[in-house]
Formats: C-alpha cells, sequence, structure tokens
C-alpha cells in the first residue's frame, strides 16, 4: 500500500510539474513572439525610412545632373540640318519594259509568239542537233550567251521577258539536258523563217547609217579650215645662226677638200698666190688668225720701230 501511495502522489507531482512547465514555456513563447514581432517591426519602419531617404537623395542628384545636361546642351550650338529630298519613285515594271517598235525591231511578232505556243520540250530535247564542244571562255549577260550577234543576242533577251513559254524551256532544259549555246542554236533554227528578215534589215540599217556618219565627218574635215602657215615653213624662213655658222665651216672644208682633190687630179701651175689670196680671204670672213702669223708681226714690227728711232 506504501508503495501505491508514493507512485501515485509521484504521477501527481509530475502532471502538476508538467503543467507548470507547459505554462511556463507557453509563456515565454508568447513573450518572444511579441518581442520579435516588435523587432520586425522596427526593423521594417527603419528600413522604410532608409529607402526613402535614399530615393529623395537619388531624386535631388538626377535633378542637379538634368539641370548641368540641359545647361551644357544649351551651349552646344545645334547644326542645321538640310531638307532631306523626296526619294523618286521606283520604276515600275511597265516602264522598264521593252515598247512594242523594239519588239517589232527585233522580230518579237504575233507570228513568232503563235509558232512558239506550238512548240513542247520534246520540240528541243529531240531536235537533230550534234553537241559542239563548250566554249567556255565566252561570258554570259542576262542570261543570254555573248557568242551569239548583237542582233540574236537583244531578241534572246527580249524573248526571255516576252515568251513566257521560251523562258519555261530554257529553265527546265538548261543545263539538265542542254547546253545554253545548244539551246538557242536550236531556237534559232526553228524561228528562222520568222526572224532572218528581221535580222537582214537590222544589219543593214546598221550599214546606211555608218555609212552617213562617215559623210559627214568627211565633210566636217573638209570644211575645217587648214593653218595659213606650218611650223615647217616657219622654220624654212627664219634663218638660225647656229646653222649658218655651220654652213661656213662646211664651205672652208668643200673649199679645202676640193683644192686637194685638183691638186691630184691636174697637173701643178705653180699659182701659189692665187691660193694665198683664198686663205686671206677666208681669214677675212670667218675673223680668225693663226699663231704663227702673230708670231711673225711681232718681230716686223719690232724692227719697224727700231728703224724709226
Amino acid at each position: 500500500m506504501d508503495l501505491w501511495e508514493r507512485a501515485r502522489s509521484f504521477a501527481g507531482e509530475a502532471a502538476k510539474r508538467s503543467q507548470e512547465l507547459s505554462l511556463e514555456a507557453a509563456k515565454r513563447s508568447s513573450v518572444l513572439v511579441s518581442e520579435t514581432a516588435k523587432k520586425s517591426k522596427e526593423i521594417f519602419s527603419e528600413t522604410a525610412t532608409k529607402s526613402r531617404e535614399i530615393a529623395a537623395e537619388a531624386t535631388k542628384q538626377a535633378d542637379l545632373l538634368a539641370g548641368q545636361i540641359m545647361h551644357l546642351a544649351s551651349d552646344i550650338p545645334v547644326p542645321s540640318i538640310p531638307p532631306i529630298s523626296a526619294i523618286p519613285p521606283l520604276p515600275s515594271a511597265a516602264e522598264s519594259a521593252p515598247d512594242a517598235a523594239e519588239l517589232e525591231r527585233y522580230g518579237i511578232t504575233d507570228d513568232l509568239r503563235e509558232f512558239v505556243n506550238g512548240m513542247t520540250i520534246s520540240t528541243f530535247r529531240d531536235f537533230p542537233l550534234q553537241d559542239e564542244p563548250e566554249m567556255s571562255n565566252v561570258p554570259t549577260v542576262s542570261n543570254v550567251r555573248q557568242d551569239l550577234n548583237e542582233w540574236q543576242a537583244r531578241h534572246a533577251t527580249l524573248v526571255l521577258s516576252a515568251v513566257k513559254e521560251i523562258s519555261k524551256f530554257r529553265y527546265e532544259l538548261c543545263p539538265r539536258y542542254m547546253k545554253e549555246r545548244k539551246f538557242w542554236r536550236i531556237y534559232f533554227l526553228l524561228v528562222n523563217n520568222y526572224s532572218t528578215p528581221y535580222e537582214i534589215k537590222y544589219f543593214e540599217e546598221l550599214k546606211v547609217k555608218a555609212e552617213e556618219e562617215k559623210i559627214v565627218s568627211e565633210k566636217e574635215l573638209s570644211l575645217t579650215p587648214q593653218a595659213t602657215t606650218s611650223p615647217e615653213q616657219k622654220d624654212t624662213k627664219v634663218p638660225n645662226k647656229t646653222s649658218t655658222s655651220s654652213s661656213r665651216e662646211q664651205d672652208l672644208d668643200v673649199f679645202l677638200l676640193g683644192d686637194l682633190g685638183s691638186d691630184d687630179e691636174g697637173p701643178d701651175d705653180g699659182d701659189d698666190d692665187g691660193l694665198d689670196d683664198d686663205f686671206d680671204k677666208i681669214d677675212g670672213a670667218t675673223g680668225l688668225e693663226s699663231d704663227d702669223e702673230d708670231d711673225e708681226k711681232k718681230p716686223a714690227a719690232a724692227k719697224a720701230e727700231s728703224g724709226k728711232e
């Protein structure tokens, strides 16, 4: 019995103690929560205050910076921008398309169109024409090979844009089944009766135009006034000092060589006086005297002066 009573009293005390601890823990928890909430409110209010202060300072600095920028911008001269001219409209497809006169000139007629409408891919593919070696150095301009002549190249360009059947045939056949050169050879062989008269007429017009331009150029050359005196004539009229002196020297050489030749050919007559006279004339003409003559004249002058004394 005593043991049972003790156990019962111990259990009652333990329950009481547990209740007290629970109450105390609940009390402390409520106090801690209230203090935490209070501290959080204080931190939040402090953070909000700091944020407002920072925002106000940033706004103030931004206003100051904007004022400085406006002040500097007002001092910088702004160049006047000239008005931009209106962009011309792009040419329409109708403007770039060839006119009827050009189509007629290069043989794109209704008869040709009708004849081409009766063609098929088999017309080109089964045409009995052997392949020729490809000419790699022949350029291609506007999708047309330049081994064609002037009229054929323009005709091919026009027919590709005006007759859709030819453009379609060329797209499907070249270069899968045949080369570009073979395609156009077959085409011009097929339309020979329709295109040849226009081609002949084109080259005849070019020939006539070239002859007319030649006649006009010849007339202009004939009407051009010629100079009254040419530079060569002026040179012949105005004597040159250098040529005069050279002619004198040439006369002297001819004279000397001529005398020597006469001595060798004919007998010597002993006419030395004539030769001396000729030399005196030459010296008088040229204004030159030899050093030997100067040496001979000096002693003669000295003797004459001594005789006078």
